[in-house]
């Protein structure tokens, strides 16, 4: 990389990072959070408000993209990161789940995430945006990991409403280096780029291979925030409290980022498609794992909660590193921004679903009925990825 790719890619990266660790930095504390607020004892509408963030992201994500492509990037980055910082404001000053909700709707309105990468897109050269493209999906799962270990202990002394405080302060901390530190926009093509754009979203979308990846970053984040609907009260019955969750993340986050070694050494021996495949079982196998405890009756332990829950990381970690490094890599080079506004919408589509579908199946059929349907998810999407070819590193 050049200098200026580098300046790039790490101040973009940054820019994700800050947003996604302040959206995650509910995650593992909202569920048991939101009983606090009235309205806090229905289940399948704490799920809703966990993941409406995500419906509106979906329905803003290509639009504000493609906004991108006309106005600049950066002329829609910055007014979505500011939107991002007001929908956090309304819910730190939320006094009941509806207020909650509206706040997390608002902050998925400032949907950039097809922006950043259209702009990191275009300021990298072919032979270097897969690398670039996989720090910021790296970005994603170092910032969940983050969020997971620091948001117990933060929630212990701050709450709720100090959480969504502390989103707002890393959005306009986003601000900062979009401003001072991204490099200056390249020059826009126009409407010629507009038109091909447009024309490209049709063959985008009947893509097999980016759909399948694009099935499999909807199926992942619909597992990942469906679970968490679940995952922090097992932990109260193994005998952690909340505010010490942070000890069983923390070896298992650590642990898990050492093994993504493994990653980068398949890819550089040519079997990205084996560690794909091996990311999305190791999902699987947890999803199997916890149905199995939830149907047993067991009461849960910390010495299996933990195994599973570094397994886990294992998997989302490879797969947040490795499946928009592919997009990019795979879509043809005229279709690579509708290809990754795409991704992204799906996503979102993806944080959405499992929000509102975690707290429904918990309501409805409880911890048993969650874990079989995110192991029945998590087994087609495994199937339907198996014919998935990934090019190489030369496109061919």
């Amino acid at each position: 990389m050049t200098a200026l790719e580098r300046r790039s890619s790490l101040s973009l990266a940054l820019i994700f990072a800050l947003r996604m660790l302040g959206l995650f930095l509910v995650l593992p504390v909202f569920a048991l959070e939101a009983h606090k607020y009235p309205g806090g004892d229905n289940p399948a509408l704490v799920g809703l408000a966990m993941g409406i963030y995500g419906l509106t992201q979906a329905l803003l994500q290509l639009p504000l993209g493609m906004a991108s492509d006309r106005f600049g990037r950066k002329r829609v980055i910055l007014p979505g990161l500011l939107v991002f910082a007001a929908g956090s404001l309304l819910a730190a000053q939320a006094d009941s789940l509806t207020g909650l909700l509206l706040g997390r709707a608002l902050q998925g309105a400032g949907a950039v995430s097809a922006a950043v990468t259209a702009l990191l897109a275009d300021q990298t050269r072919d032979a270097v945006r897969t690398k670039a493209m996989a720090w910021v999906g790296g970005s994603i799962g170092l910032m969940f990991a983050l969020a997971l270990v620091a948001a117990p202990a933060l929630a212990a002394h701050i709450g709720l409403s100090g959480l969504f405080g502390l989103s707002c302060a890393l959005a306009l901390a986003g601000v900062a280096v979009l401003l001072w530190w991204v490099p200056p926009e390249p020059g826009r093509q126009g409407q010629a780029l507009r038109g091909r754009m447009a024309a490209g979203l049709a063959e985008v979308w009947t893509h097999p291979d980016l759909l399948r990846l694009n099935l499999g970053v909807f199926v992942l984040h619909t597992v990942q925030l469906s679970m968490w609907v679940a995952v922090p009260a097992l932990l109260v019955q193994a005998g952690l409290g909340k505010e010490q969750h942070w000890r069983l993340y923390l070896p298992a986050v650590v642990l898990s980022f050492a093994a993504l070694g493994g990653l980068f050494a398949l890819e550089r021996a040519g079997r990205l498609r084996a560690a794909l495949l091996g990311a999305i079982a190791l999902v699987l196998l947890v999803q199997a794992g916890l149905g199995a405890l939830a149907v047993s009756g067991a009461t849960p332990t910390l010495w299996l909660l933990g195994p599973l829950m570094w397994v886990f990381f294992c998997g989302f970690n490879a797969l947040e590193a490795s499946q928009p490094s592919l997009v990019s890599r795979m879509a043809p080079a005229h279709l690579r921004g509708a290809a990754l506004g795409s991704y992204n919408t799906l996503q979102s589509l993806g944080l959405f679903a499992g929000g509102a579908l975690g707290g429904a199946l918990v309501k409805w059929s409880g911890t048993p009925g969650l874990f079989a349907v995110t192991s029945a998810l998590t087994a087609l999407w495994l199937v339907l990825t198996w014919p998935l070819r990934p090019v190489g590193r030369n496109g061919h």
